[in-house]
């Protein structure tokens, strides 16, 4: 399988294919050939079917106002956020992000999504590139990844050592700590998605030429260590869930539930004027809670 439009063959595109066809496991390749198109895949996620849509629009459409009305508040008041979006690939970061920031001021409302560490920035504190893009008074900060990639990108790829992990979990809470006690609401949010629904997803970005862009050697390279990132990522969360900086982990198998859940994480976190709590809404608790989340992971 090659790009319909480009000349030059995108470089990842087939090897999705390849991998289905020769690696994926067994229940997995079943799952996928059996589904209809709006089936839940993963056996344990607790809806069999997508939100309704005009349900998830009406929704979404109250939540875009009340994000709104928090900009607003936070440029009349200099107040700081920072969103942290983390998770599996393919799980829905940066749909999800787009939904948050589409009818927010791109001056004050900014996306963090920063490429591999330049030689220099490699060999800074490793926390420095990012401290470069927090917020400053009135502005929201959405980091489309973070440094949770030491946590877990890094450990399941060996792109840090055991004591760059263990210096890193080492000031990792007094780090989030500094910037909530500075005046910064943090949230975190991390998204999951099982490996049935993420390899679909997979498939379906490989057959589309609007986003094969978006794969990568990470990608490619990540579908057999599932295992792996499970182990790093239950690790990840167990050691940086603290009293201050909490997660809120989101299972994403139904993008439109999942947005849904992550908007109304960052608007309960927030005190802004004029808050409407019915508009809101209560999180659906089926999905998003602490880190115990992944023990229903399929």
């Amino acid at each position: 399988m090659t790009s319909s439009t480009s000349p030059h063959p995108l470089p990842y595109v087939g090897e999705i294919t390849r991998y289905f066809d020769d690696k994926a496991p067994k229940e997995i390749r079943k799952a996928i050939q059996k589904a209809g198109k709006d089936d839940m895949l993963d056996p344990g996620y607790p809806y069999r079917d997508e939100l309704d849509k005009d349900e998830y629009e009406d929704h979404l459409k109250r939540l875009q106002l009340e994000l709104v009305k928090m900009m607003h508040d936070i440029t009349v008041t200099g107040k700081r956020l920072v969103v942290i979006f983390e998770g599996r690939d393919a799980a829905g970061k940066g749909g999800t992000i787009e939904r948050v920031r589409e009818n927010l001021n791109p001056r004050s409302a900014y996306i963090v999504a920063l490429p591999k560490p330049t030689d220099r920035e490699s060999r800074q504190w490793y926390f420095q590139r990012y401290a470069d893009w927090l917020p400053a008074d009135g502005e929201i900060a959405l980091f489309d990844r973070s440094w949770y990639n030491r946590g877990v990108v890094e450990r399941v790829f060996g792109f840090s050592t055991d004591k760059q992990r263990k210096d890193f979990f080492t000031q990792l809470p007094m780090f989030e700590e500094m910037l909530v006690d500075d005046g910064t609401v943090l949230v975190k949010l991390w998204l999951n998605v099982g490996r049935a629904e993420q390899l679909k997803r997979f498939l379906d970005r490989e057959k589309d030429p609007l986003k094969q862009w978006k794969l990568s050697s990470i990608d490619v390279d990540g579908l057999g260590k599932w295992n792996e990132y499970t182990e790093a990522i239950r690790d990840t969360l167990k050691r940086s869930d603290t009293r201050l900086a909490r997660w809120t982990v989101i299972r994403s198998d139904d993008k439109k539930r999942a947005r849904i859940a992550a908007i109304q994480t960052i608007l309960r976190a927030v005190d802004y004027a004029g808050k409407d709590k019915d508009a809101i809404g209560k999180i659906d608790p089926k999905i998003a809670g602490g880190p115990s989340m992944l023990d229903a992971e399929g």
